[in-house]
């Protein structure tokens, strides 16, 4: 499990390909000076609910990943987060698309 620590308060643990793809996204609106919401669902043992936090460019965020490599990432998943960040709820996580859905999109490393 990776980390996505926000602002030296807000810790999410997070699986390392996950991350890796939040990363890509993330880096791009900030990269763009862009401010967005980025929302999540909560497991079970901590209430089951939904955190919200608001992302800046000015934000201090650290991904720490616990293999030294993500592996090859999803250019549908990708392309699916960024939407997401794009839209005026902000970006929210949400599960990789199946295997077959990017097979021509192609792939990159991270």
């Amino acid at each position: 499990m990776g980390r996505l620590v926000y602002e030296q308060s807000v810790r999410l643990e997070i699986d390392d390909r996950t991350l890796a793809h939040l990363q890509v996204v993330i880096a791009e609106k900030l990269r763009r000076g862009e401010s967005f919401y980025f929302s999540w669902s909560q497991p079970p043992h901590e209430g089951s609910g939904r955190s919200v936090m608001w992302l800046h460019p000015d934000a201090s965020l650290q991904f720490s990943y616990r293999r030294r490599r993500s592996g090859a990432l999803s250019l549908a998943w990708i392309e699916l987060l960024s939407e997401e960040a794009n839209s005026p709820a902000g970006l929210q996580l949400v599960e990789e698309p199946e295997a077959g859905v990017d097979a021509d999109a192609g792939t990159a490393d991270l």
